[in-house]
């Protein structure tokens, strides 16, 4: 990692889906005052398993560019597009980014469970805007990495433009309303996909429901900035962890 000079704030990478309209907003909102945020594009409209297998190929060159920048660290805030060919893509895909950044990189999938773990999360709920096909691939994903998926709800969307749309309402009444096991009987609930706007969201949820909640966007701003390290002030139980 570039050490800073005193005359210029960190720089964190942002490696986005093309239609993603949430995710800068978001760091920018939430992340530190001392960091500017620098965006790369992936060709992304749709949020399938086809048009994620293709755009995770375009993740490395915009890693590279990132690092024509000087950028302090990177981020891959796809969530799905981190998990999509299973178990241990998601660490390749790190180690991947970060050799061609030259800097320490995180990717949203692996930033999850990192922060789970942070939070002692063993069960959650999961709420998505996805399809039932990427539900069922991001529950086994989060199984095979040791956590008790209670329930899993998805609102079956497949534009990402469509995704972008919702709002932190949206995402506090999908929570509230997760059936199965009730979001007060496990230990988190994640809110999953960066274009979701949900990190507004948290911090009345948890209030509301007495524990942690994670978003994507929340877990990917959490851990790029320790890979920088960066304090970081943000909505949500996540962020007081040490």
């Amino acid at each position: 990692m570039t050490e800073p000079t005193p005359d210029r704030r960190t720089r964190l990478g942002l490696i986005v889906p093309s239609s993603n309209t949430t995710a800068e907003p978001e760091f920018r909102r939430y992340g530190p005052e001392d960091a500017t945020v620098h965006g790369a594009r992936m060709a992304l409209e749709s949020v399938t398993v086809d048009e994620l297998d293709e755009m995770s190929r375009g993740a490395v060159r915009a890693a590279e560019l990132l690092g024509h920048a000087d950028v302090d660290a990177v981020a891959y805030a796809c969530t799905t597009g981190s998990l999509i060919h299973g178990p241990g893509f998601d660490a390749e895909l790190e180690a991947d980014l970060e050799a061609a950044a030259g800097v320490p990189a995180v990717a949203t999938a692996r930033s999850v469970l990192r922060a789970l773990e942070a939070l002692s999360a063993d069960r959650i709920a999961v709420a998505t805007p996805y399809t039932a096909t990427l539900d069922e691939k991001e529950r086994a994903f989060l199984e095979a990495a040791g956590l008790e998926v209670a329930t899993i709800d998805g609102r079956g969307i497949e534009a990402n433009t469509e995704i972008g749309a919702l709002g932190p309402e949206d995402a506090r009444r999908q929570v509230l309303n997760l059936d199965s096991d009730r979001p007060a009987d496990v230990d988190a609930v994640f809110i999953s996909c960066t274009n979701y706007r949900s990190l507004e969201a948290v911090a009345d949820l948890e209030a509301e429901l007495g524990v942690p909640v994670v978003t994507s966007n929340g877990a990917t701003l959490w851990d790029v900035c320790r890979a920088a390290d960066i304090p970081v002030d943000a909505p949500g139980a996540l962020f007081r962890t040490e």
